[in-house]
């Protein structure tokens, strides 16, 4: 270290000593300030509920109702779907109706001293913070206001609201099923319906046929396929509503359906003098051709209605059991400890704060007082002096 550089050090060391009552003086004032403003600043609680979402949505009950259908694809994928994703439950505590609902449950417009609600909207989402684990898949619910019951009121009243929100939605695959499946047997009932008079209108007009046992079986097998077809249709269109054509389950239905409708072919097809004996319903004549067509159409919206049915209560029974899987781990209880202000971190803060800017303003009265010290410094600080105290126009 050359010599310059040592009495640059100690020109400092010596303005620092020179002004240590200064600097002691700015830092002392700067901890009392900040001692008085966290004793002063109300304090800050924060409560906290975990939860735990529904980690699957289907059930051991609906896989085996819907093995009762001979779908296995669906059986299968009941046991095995993946979980929830907990963002979505996450976005959902932070919805417009979630956060206005908590503000009308604790009039919170007047707690928090806003004017328009949105205003109120914005100050409890930043009192609400939602932290995930994703490997447990746990979601914390942390609610921050001054009134500590408050504060694990209004935790606990989060989840409430995001059950009752997430049993009104359709947030699950059990659900979207359940929408989706329940307009397909309002129709299929008003088909039944219209089969069902116009079977009883063709029977009142024309009286009883009587048409071979042969024929009869024949008539059901053809109406039990072509239920069984549209069952399996209405099947595909649900998993192609959450999945790909490339996925396995859906390219392994559409096999089915092909399947199937070859066979359907070959039954309405074949004649009386087939292999299996069947009846070809192009030898039935007259009237009986008439109440064979109805006898297979009311066979067949019975049985697409059956089936149908047991697919609605297997996705009713998985959305039930969806909405009530939201399962709470912890209760928010009433915190003990304040999480703001902290004063002993603000009072450290200040005296270092403090401190240093000491330093610096020492540095800068010594730097002004060498400069009035020197001779034409002097001069030129009484000339500016001089010429700023003469107001324009003088």
């Amino acid at each position: 270290m050359s010599s310059k550089d040592e009495a640059n050090i100690l020109d400092h060391v010596t303005v620092l000593l020179k002004r240590k009552g200064f600097i002691a003086g700015i830092t002392v004032a700067c901890v009392v300030i900040a001692a008085i403003a966290g004793f002063v600043l109300p304090p800050t609680y924060r409560a906290e509920t975990r939860i735990l979402p529904p980690q699957q949505n289907s059930s051991a009950l609906s896989a085996y109702l819907l093995s009762q259908l001979n779908s296995p694809v669906l059986a299968s994928g009941a046991l095995g779907m993946k979980s929830s994703p907990v963002g979505l439950y996450t976005g959902m505590l932070r919805s417009r109706v979630v956060l206005d609902r908590i503000i009308d449950r604790f009039s919170l417009v007047s707690v928090y001293k806003k004017k328009y609600r949105e205003d109120a909207r914005k100050c409890l989402s930043s009192a609400l913070k939602v932290q995930d684990d994703r490997k447990s898949g746990i979601i914390a619910v942390r609610v921050e206001d001054r009134d500590a019951k408050r504060s694990a009121d209004m935790a606990n009243a989060f989840v409430e609201e995001l059950k009752v929100l997430a049993q009104s939605l359709a947030v699950s695959e059990a659900s979207q099923r359940r929408l989706f499946l329940e307009g397909q047997i309002k129709s299929t009932q008003e088909n039944l319906k219209r089969s069902e008079e116009a079977m009883k209108g063709f029977l009142e007009r024309t009286g009883t046929v009587r048409i071979e046992e042969q024929a009869k079986v024949l008539i059901e097998a053809v109406a039990r396929l072509r239920a069984e077809i549209s069952a399996k249709e209405v099947q595909l269109r649900v998993l192609k509503s959450y999945s790909t054509s490339r996925n396995p389950d859906v390219q392994k239905i559409e096999e089915e359906v092909k399947g199937m409708r070859e066979q359907l072919a070959r039954l309405d097809t074949k004649s009386s003098g087939a292999a299996d004996n069947s009846l070809s319903m192009g030898k039935l004549a007259g009237a009986g051709v008439e109440y064979a067509g109805k006898l297979r159409e009311l066979k067949f919206n019975e049985a697409l209605y059956e089936q149908l049915v047991k697919h609605f209560e297997a996705a009713r029974l998985d959305e039930a059991r969806d909405g009530a899987l939201i399962q709470v781990i912890d209760n928010a209880v009433t915190p003990e400890k304040r999480i703001r202000p902290k004063r002993l971190l603000l009072i450290a803060i200040a005296a270092v704060a403090g401190f240093f800017f000491a330093i610096i303003a020492a540095f800068f009265l010594e730097y002004r007082d060498s400069l009035s010290a020197d001779a034409g410094n002097s001069e030129r600080i009484a000339k500016l002096k001089q010429y700023a105290a003469i107001l324009p126009g003088q």
